[in-house]
């Protein structure tokens, strides 16, 4: 999560483990930004598989939507769901 730019995205290979640890380094990092701390990973950029937004990491859908269109992506909505469009186009290089 820390290593992915402003500007670019990554996804979750396996949702079940890789979710998981996802979940908690994305909880930790709205702790320590709410500390005043700076320089914490940012979660946001990290998607769920098919370039869809997890709604259980803090501040839910709409934070992380304002957050993602600050960077200058754009959210689409599929039904109850919400997806960066063309998000393929904005995955960083695997690391």
């Amino acid at each position: 999560m820390r290593q992915v730019p402003k500007g670019k995205l990554t996804t979750i290979a396996c949702p079940i483990t890789t979710g998981i640890f996802a979940w908690i380094s994305a909880h930790a990092a709205a702790e320590a930004a709410a500390e005043g701390k700076r320089d914490t990973a940012p979660y946001w950029r990290t998607l769920k598989s098919k370039g869809e937004l997890n709604p259980k990491y803090p501040g839910g859908i709409a934070g992380l939507r304002r957050k993602l269109l600050r960077e200058g992506h754009r959210v689409i909505q599929k039904r109850k769901r919400f997806f960066v469009e063309e998000f393929e186009k904005r995955l960083c290089q695997p690391f």
